[in-house]
């Protein structure tokens, strides 16, 4: 809660925990059950209603001092008390993970069609981002469902933007964040085939080919598990120096990584 360049989120960790937890369910009702269980688990205390109820009243008069509020009944019109819960009540673009939903919506919609488009709005909603989501708040197990499936579509976005790059021909600029990714996510198979696309595409395909061993490596050491037949194509494709995985141009347009998926002969 900023306005004016000034912070009014709550200092308090629990406090903040409850907001985080409406915010995530902005207006929806969020049981008192769901409170209690996001704020203390399975152990909650026996003064578990009570303690929840004055953190709403402090969570009130907090917002009581932001000017755009400026009063307790407009506080309480913000963070309401229903039947059995309780609903933070507010205007959908006042929330930056609305704007975030909205703008991957738009940008998913121009991918394949005007990749330039949708590379900058992708880019424009995951700018939106200031590292993890709610890094300096304590997650409880309802809160640590909500991050998993965001982070996943934050992630999900990134691999999108990067394709729709790979396609307007930036693989250069595309190493330096996916080689982050690929130490942050060593596991994920997607983002090093993105790699050695990047890699092989300028003129790195020694160091492409050590990707997929990494990777190789890590799959078999961590999950015991070999490398999908997607990136076993993408492997022989870069070892053959096959021309499907070349940098595309203006009158050959290059679809990335998706004609590896249906494409077993060639690069065989």
């Amino acid at each position: 809660m900023r306005e004016n360049g000034h912070d009014y989120a709550p200092t308090a960790p629990k406090q903040r925990q409850l907001l985080a937890l409406l915010v995530f369910n902005a207006n929806q009702v969020v049981t008192v059950g769901t409170c209690i269980e996001e704020l203390w688990g399975e152990s909650p205390p026996d003064t578990g209603l009570s303690t929840l109820q004055s953190y709403v009243l402090q969570l009130r008069r907090i917002l009581k001092r932001v000017p755009r509020i400026g009063s307790l009944k407009a506080a309480r019109e913000l963070l309401q008390t229903r039947d059995g819960g309780y609903l933070l009540a507010v205007r959908p673009e006042e929330l930056d993970v609305n704007l975030f939903h909205d703008l991957v919506r738009q940008g998913r919609a121009e991918l394949g069609k005007n990749d330039a488009v949708a590379s900058e709005l992708l880019s424009t909603a995951l700018g939106l981002w200031e590292g993890s989501a709610l890094s300096d708040v304590q997650a409880g197990p309802v809160l640590r469902i909500h991050l998993a499936g965001l982070e996943e579509t934050r992630i999900s976005v990134q691999e999108q933007r990067i394709d729709a790059d790979l396609r307007l021909g930036r693989h250069h600029d595309l190493l330096g964040e996916l080689s982050a990714l690929c130490a942050l996510y060593p596991t994920h198979e997607n983002l090093h085939a993105q790699f050695m696309l990047a890699l092989s595409r300028s003129g790195r395909r020694t160091q492409a080919l050590e990707v997929v061993q990494r990777l190789r490596r890590m799959l078999g050491d961590e999950l015991g598990l070999e490398p999908s037949p997607r990136m076993n194509r993408l492997h022989q494709a870069v070892l053959a120096c096959d021309p499907v995985i070349d940098a595309p141009t203006r009158t050959a347009p290059l679809l990335s990584l998706d004609l590896l998926a249906h494409s077993g002969a060639r690069s065989a």
